[in-house]
């Protein structure tokens, strides 16, 4: 049994590479990826807060920390130059990194608009686009490679607050998403959505300590927030032999959120 389980659902050795993994949602993959023994690279604009999210990571394995501003062109390209002296090829490729702006619709401004999608759509593309000869190097069609985005349960279901960049910057990552996994599937290489629900966040943890838990969980079917394990569960599926035949997968970790209005 122990042979099967590893064979497919075993991430060992695999090289993956996760935006935003210094905390939150990349943090708890990235946690996860190390455990399961896979070569795991993070980044994020902090560079202290990377280097030292690396650093406890890799008490359990392997974990370097590429900081980078992956918003901007400059950013990506150094981050791919770094990759690129550690891989000749990555496995998995784990867009996480992300913005949100909340403002009224009347007041809503242009700048938080334009920073949410410059990173939330176009920096998942372009580093996609930059990252192509190295996912297609680990690529074969039995073991193809991955490239997970992270998007949101908001870009399926009605939102509550005013965040009209952030849910229509993932509805689109969601599209854009699919459209790879047709077009890149000649190469071997898939791409699938993690859409997560609530997460114990930064944000999510004053609105815990203002309404209470109880109360934060209520739309959620299952009563809870989505724990790290099951960021880390939902990634290193699809990561896995157990993934390799999905791609174009909007896959909600959500506890049943999106199945309500």
């Amino acid at each position: 049994m122990t042979d099967t389980i590893t064979a497919l659902f075993g991430v060992a050795s695999k090289r993956v590479l996760i935006t935003g993994g210094s905390r939150g949602i990349g943090l708890a993959m990235a946690e996860g990826f190390v455990k399961a023994g896979a070569r795991v690279y993070i980044s994020s604009r902090d560079a202290a807060v990377c280097d030292a999210a690396a650093a406890e990571l890799s008490h359990h394995g392997h974990c370097i920390s590429l900081p980078a501003n992956v918003a901007d062109r400059t950013g990506r390209a150094a981050l791919v130059a770094r990759l690129a002296e550690h891989e000749t090829g990555l496995d998995v490729l784990i867009n996480n990194a992300g913005a949100i702006w909340a403002a009224p619709v009347d007041d809503y401004p242009e700048s938080g608009w334009d920073k949410v999608y410059d990173l939330n759509v176009k920096a998942c593309f372009f580093l996609i686009q930059a990252l192509l000869p190295m996912l297609a190097a680990a690529a074969t069609p039995d073991n193809p490679s991955r490239i997970i985005n992270v998007g949101s349960i908001n870009a399926l279901r009605l939102p509550t607050h005013e965040t009209y960049a952030y849910v229509s910057s993932k509805a689109a990552l969601h599209h854009l998403t699919r459209h790879l996994a047709g077009q890149l599937a000649a190469r071997h290489i898939t791409a699938n959505v993690i859409a997560p629900g609530l997460f114990p966040s930064k944000m999510l943890a004053a609105d815990v300590a203002k309404r209470g838990l109880d109360v934060v969980a209520a739309p959620v079917p299952l009563r809870r927030l989505a724990a790290p394990d099951d960021m880390a569960a939902a990634a290193i599926y699809l990561a896995s032999r157990g993934g390799a035949f999905l791609t174009g997968v909007i896959l909600p970790v959500d506890g049943g959120m999106a199945t309500t209005i």
